[in-house]
């Protein structure tokens, strides 16, 4: 039986190498590429006949709307709608990947550093891109804050870029962390099923009650992942 931590490995599919750059499709990709499938395919199955009165199919997409909508309006404001669709897609897409690597012999791409990292760190440049745009050279007040001597500059800079660059890192290993430690416990208890024959139905339940409470955290992961996101794209919006 393969160990709890192969089903982490990234592995190509379609190998590939452009000056020797290995840009190979994996399972990593695939699983990427099929959670916005997922997404395109939900939301225009939702809203392929949409109405006044809203039916099941089409609440879906509405109700998802309404919360993260409702994220961006607490934690940074009525102007953060404008990126309303930035937002929303990090959600859909964290929230896909996670629960699609539930299901058996699928790869979860945000148990890996490299994809939610890289996520993460494009988020960050969002929030650059956002911040410089709105305070023009006032951004750099983030280094800075109002209030402080200027005599403190060369403490206060350095630890204010410190927590800057730690905001990516935060973001990635709290969702990875907890993609992992999930996974390897359900491979870990399935281990158990076959060996110990009929009673091997002990650890299927408690494999099934995993998935469940798994299923709990890769929402509340995106939800988190979600929050954190609007926190730090309110503080580049305004400033403090």
């Amino acid at each position: 039986m393969a160990g709890p931590m192969e089903q982490f490995e990234i592995k190509p599919l379609i190998p590939l190498e452009i000056n020797v750059i290995n840009v190979a499709f994996t399972n990593s990709a695939l699983f990427m590429v099929l959670a916005v499938v997922s997404i395109v395919v939900l939301m225009g199955y939702c809203l392929r006949k949409r109405t006044i009165i809203p039916s099941v199919s089409q609440s879906v997409p509405e109700v998802l709307y309404e919360f993260v909508a409702g994220l961006i309006k607490e934690n940074v404001g009525a102007e953060g709608l404008k990126y309303f669709a930035f937002i929303f897609s990090l959600f859909t897409f964290v929230a896909f990947g996670n629960v699609l690597g539930l299901f058996p012999f699928a790869f979860t791409f945000t148990s890996h550093l490299s994809a939610v990292g890289g996520l993460a760190l494009v988020a960050m440049l969002f929030n650059i891109c956002v911040g410089v745009k709105k305070r023009k050279i006032g951004y750099l007040r983030t280094f800075l804050p109002k209030g402080i001597p200027l005599a403190l500059a060369p403490l206060i800079i350095p630890i204010e870029m410190i927590s800057f660059l730690s905001k990516p890192f935060s973001l990635t290993v709290r969702l990875v962390a907890n993609m992992t430690v999930g996974h390897i416990m359900l491979k870990i208890i399935a281990g158990f099923i076959l060996p110990l024959g009929l009673l091997g139905i002990v650890p299927l339940m408690f494999d099934g009650l995993i998935v469940v409470f798994e299923l709990f955290i890769a929402l509340l992961q995106a939800f988190i992942y979600t929050v954190l996101s609007c926190i730090y794209l309110g503080d580049a919006l305004h400033e403090h």
